[in-house]
């Protein structure tokens, strides 16, 4: 194994601690896995347990529910404001959910927001890279 290899197994593998601060919020970047874009700095979300339904990762132009394919998340971080992100989109509704995906290469989704809780705007954690 050569050494980015090493290097992108061991930023898959940062445990909570590495992640997250005493007072809950993220100690590192939050980047796009794709192109590495900034998602959110450091500091600017809570880390949340709350489970939730993601479809696979794709690209916006191939998004759309795919009934029983995807995954059940549940470690996020948690912002509680649009305007907090450095880099995201909003797809269209979903029903009552918008899903969150980088606005530089438009894969995701990385996140969910429920249209009925304007304060709660989730990025899924495995759906991330940190640095």
């Amino acid at each position: 194994m050569d050494k980015e290899e090493s290097s992108v197994e061991s930023k898959e593998c940062c445990t909570r601690s590495e992640l997250v601060s005493e007072d809950g919020k993220n100690l590192k970047s939050v980047l796009c896995q794709r192109c590495g874009s900034k998602v959110l700095c450091p500091g600017m979300a809570v880390y949340s347990e709350k489970e939730l339904f993601l479809p696979p990762m794709r690209n916006k132009k191939a998004l759309s529910p795919t009934e029983g394919s995807g995954d059940n998340l549940s470690a996020h971080w948690l912002v509680d404001d649009m305007y907090t992100f450095e880099n995201v989109g909003f797809t269209n509704d979903v029903g009552r959910i918008k899903y969150l995906i980088c606005a530089d290469c438009e894969i995701g989704p990385i996140g969910w927001h429920c249209l009925d809780d304007k304060k709660s705007y989730y990025v899924a954690v495995e759906r991330v890279d940190h640095a």
